[in-house]
């Protein structure tokens, strides 16, 4: 039950990077969780949804931690600007001699 909750929450807040270690605690908790249930056959299907939702909270953290470090990289130049809407022209200035 525990390693289902971890992942749902995991999930859910792995847009904010903070779901990957939850990821992680909640897959350990799954498979361990599967592996009592191959013996006792009960509660399989809560230790799948554990697993699953677990390891799509690991991977969907993953993306957003790549995909901020790609944006820092390729706006870097834009840091120091004097007012939002400069910065807002920098970013779109960046990112489209990215392409």
């Amino acid at each position: 039950m525990t390693a289902a909750v971890l992942g749902a929450i995991g999930l859910s807040t792995s847009v904010l990077v903070i779901g990957g270690p939850l990821g992680v605690i909640g897959l350990v908790l799954g498979v361990v969780a599967l592996v009592t249930t191959g013996r006792t056959g009960t509660g399989r299907g809560k230790a799948v949804a554990a697993v699953v939702t677990s390891a799509l909270a690991i991977v969907v953290s993953v993306l957003v931690a790549v995909l901020m470090v790609w944006y820092a990289n390729h706006t870097q130049a834009c840091y120091r600007p004097d007012s939002f809407h400069q910065y807002t022209q920098c970013v779109r200035e960046q990112l489209a001699d990215g392409k």
